[in-house]
């Protein structure tokens, strides 16, 4: 028997025949652990890499190919309003909206072994791989017979904007950035109280200053492109969304 089959299933077995000393057979089940822990990672990785693989086989740039695609991101931090504007641009211009974040959610619900590896990695503190993200809207876009789509809270940071593009084949046609003080979205969060516990003063700000800091390279790289529209968030929903009105009525013009 190999000795690390037999150090797995059978350690007391292994220390006697080996003539191992106390310090010896402690240090074999240190390397144990440190094996076991590896092949679980790998385990997780082969996992995360078949959800990727999956029905791939109309590759990068199928939706560019095939469909007319038009694209837009659409970010802001939260309470800046971003999801009340998008049932707005749905309801007027027949836009699909997306929310990356629902998809996790919804995949998970579904108790799939792909909703359950997320689940996994969620409760472990890891980030899920943007290539799962991304699949996760390849497939409903796939799905969908619109060919308009608003993907609201994605790409996070500039990995979810790489993947997305190389995985999709396509770059959004524009990108709506919600621009709201700091102030107004803490004030917004916590009136909504929807019962979220972590909604606290404390809790907003560290989720702002992640936003701040995971979403300015993305912001940046679509303003140098000239796809960026900076919404000013601040007003009503109406008022917000007179500001947004022109930007869809201008892409409808030119379609």
């Amino acid at each position: 028997m190999p000795r690390l089959v037999e150090l797995v299933y059978n350690p007391i077995h292994f220390a006697s025949s080996h003539c191992c000393s106390l310090g010896t057979w402690i240090l074999h089940m240190i390397f144990l652990d440190l094996t076991l822990a590896s092949l679980k990672q790998g385990a997780y990785s082969l996992k995360a890499w078949k959800f990727f693989c999956a029905d791939s086989s109309k590759g990068a740039g199928y939706f560019s190919k095939e469909k007319n695609l038009f694209i837009t991101f659409v970010l802001g931090g939260p309470g800046s309003g971003k999801g009340t504007q998008c049932a707005k641009i749905v309801e007027n211009f027949g836009y699909t909206h997306l929310s990356a974040g629902e998809l996790l959610r919804r995949e998970i619900a579904s108790n799939s072994e792909d909703g359950a590896m997320l689940l996994d990695t969620i409760k472990e503190g890891k980030i899920v791989p943007s290539e799962v993200t991304v699949k996760l809207i390849q497939k409903e876009m796939e799905s969908c017979g619109n060919c308009k789509f608003l993907i609201d809270g994605f790409p996070r940071n500039e990995e979810n904007r790489i993947a997305f593009e190389q995985i999709i084949g396509a770059e959004p046609n524009n990108v709506l950035f919600f621009d709201c003080p700091e102030e107004e979205m803490i004030k917004r969060v916590l009136s909504r109280n929807e019962g979220r516990v972590d909604d606290n003063i404390d809790t907003i700000r560290k989720r702002l200053k992640v936003f701040a800091a995971s979403h300015h390279p993305v912001i940046e790289h679509y303003s140098k492109k000239g796809k960026l529209y900076k919404i000013d968030a601040i007003g009503t929903e109406d008022e917000i969304f007179e500001r947004v009105r022109p930007v869809f009525a201008a892409c409808e013009g030119a379609q």
